[in-house]
Order: structure tokens, then C-alpha cells, then sequence
């Protein structure tokens, strides 16, 4: 399952990303992932929760980006939920169409069993048409 929250910035995408997360980490049997720009967020996240700072490895590209989730889903079996805070900077798409990268997170996804949240600068309007059925809040 890929969820996308939207909205500009400034609107709430990362309270309603990190209280999703929290919710995710007292329901989820296996492990939960939250990737983000920075370690900002370390103190607001359960301990039970990964805080990836992405900005800390080489990723400088989609495909790079798409190369850096599907290795951290190699390395841990037991991963059920993985969060993406602030998506089009994480994952260099800014002024980029996002449709083939969430096309990839859905088919990681379905191959994996993992669930991805995903915040994302940017009026619903705006988001491609086939990214559109992914959206589950507007902020």
C-alpha cells in the first residue's frame, strides 16, 4: 500500500506523518522505518521507530533513491511500515513528475509487503493524474 499525505508547506504533512508513525509502531508485528531530510525528529518518534537521515548517504537521484528504500528492505525482513517525510526533497523529484516513483514504491510494495507513507509538498491538484488514487489526506 502506497499513501500519499499532501499539501503545501506549512500545512501539517509531517504532524500528520509523525502521528501516523506512532499509530503504525502500537499496531505494526514487524518493523517500522522513517526517512527524512534530517534527524529533526529523533525525540518525536517512539523508540521502537528507525530514523533514517537520508541526507547522510550519497542518494542524488530517483533511481538512486528508489535503490536506497529497496536496500533498506533487503536488510530487514520484518519491515511493515516506512515512512517518507518531505518526499520530493529525500528523493531529488522537486520539479520532477513523481508518477514513476510511486509507480516503484507500489510495486516494492506489492513485492514486499510494505506499506509506505508518504508526505508530499504539493497541492492534490497538482499531483499527477495517476498519482492521484494514492491519496489519502489533503492538507
Amino acid at each position: 500500500m502506497v499513501e500519499l499525505i499532501v499539501g503545501s508547506k506549512g500545512k501539517g504533512k509531517t504532524k500528520e506523518l509523525l502521528k501516523r508513525a506512532d499509530e503504525a509502531v502500537k499496531a505494526a508485528n514487524g518493523s517500522v522505518v522513517y526517512l527524512d531530510k534530517s534527524s529533526q525528529h529523533m525525540y518525536e518518534l517512539p523508540n521502537r521507530i528507525r530514523l533514517i537521515n537520508v541526507s547522510n548517504f550519497p542518494v542524488d537521484s530517483e533511481d538512486g533513491f528508489i535503490g536506497f528504500i529497496s536496500g533498506v528492505i533487503s536488510q530487514d525482513h520484518d519491515l511493515e511500515y516506512m515512512f517518507l517525510d518531505s518526499y520530493l526533497k529525500i528523493a531529488n523529484l522537486y520539479g520532477a513528475d513523481i508518477t514513476g516513483s510511486v509507480n516503484k514504491l507500489a510495486e516494492l510494495s506489492e513485492k514486499y509487503h510494505v506499506n509506505f507513507i508518504v508526505s508530499v509538498s504539493m497541492d492534490a491538484e497538482e499531483l499527477p493524474e495517476d498519482c492521484k488514487k494514492y491519496v489519502s489526506v489533503v492538507l
